[in-house]
């Protein structure tokens, strides 16, 4: 962190109504962004993808639970992990408690992994987890959404954040947005990816406002310093 400049009272007021001038203009352009994303065309899903939960499989129609939208966090955790992906854990610490208030806006929210539903459940209870998770282990629901990669898509190459990588990693986080008609008919309306998921991450949110913002300029890589919640040192 470089050292701070040390002002009045005066001054600082006067750098910070600058300052709300340029973070109003950002959120003016957040809202833009935002009413561009919801005119963005719908894409119809005509495949059948099913999902194991703590009952009867579903199947993403189910996953609406009532409601004629729906959120799905692409959460890393593959088939062969004993753990939920840490930076994912990280964000499910900030949205837990958020789906009741999204189903009161009509939005149903939802984690999808393609570990068995057995791992899901002992990893939620192990982290105090409330929101619905399930596992799509027995569909190409993550491959087809660009958040999974098939050993030679890994070796040869695969698509994410719409972009090209040479070598994809097994798993990637993303979220993707769903939509419900009349009639009952499933719409992809949108996907985010990597830096695409910052705003629902609450940790970071806030850690932007503290003085030393995120600080991570000194390490290895940018998220070393991140344990899952039950894991940092006393």
């Amino acid at each position: 962190m470089n050292a701070p400049t040390i002002g009045t009272r005066d001054e600082w007021l006067e750098a910070r109504a600058k300052l709300l001038d340029r973070e109003k203009d950002l959120n003016r352009q957040r809202d833009e962004l935002a009413q561009q994303r919801r005119q963005l065309p719908w894409v119809r899903i005509d495949k059948d993808y099913g999902f194991e939960g703590p009952d009867v499989e579903r199947t993403l129609r189910d996953l609406f639970d009532g409601h004629t939208q729906l959120l799905v966090y692409h959460f890393m955790f593959a088939p062969n992990w004993d753990e939920g992906c840490p930076i994912c854990s990280l964000w499910a610490d900030g949205f837990n408690d958020t789906p009741v208030h999204l189903a009161h806006r009509d939005v149903s929210f939802v984690c999808v992994s393609r570990a068995p539903y057995s791992k899901l459940a002992a990893y939620k209870a192990r982290m105090g987890w409330t929101f619905p998770w399930f596992s799509s282990a027995s569909s190409d629901f993550n491959f087809d959404f660009g958040v999974s990669f098939t050993p030679n898509q890994r070796e040869h190459g695969g698509d994410y954040n719409f972009a090209r990588l040479d070598n994809p990693p097994e798993e990637a986080p993303g979220l993707s947005a769903f939509a419900m008609n009349d009639s009952g008919e499933v719409f992809h309306t949108y996907s985010t990816y990597s830096r695409g998921l910052d705003p629902i991450n609450a940790a970071y949110q806030l850690l932007d406002l503290a003085p030393r913002g995120r600080d991570e300029d000194n390490l290895a890589w940018p998220m070393e310093w991140l344990r899952r919640h039950d894991a940092y040192e006393a």
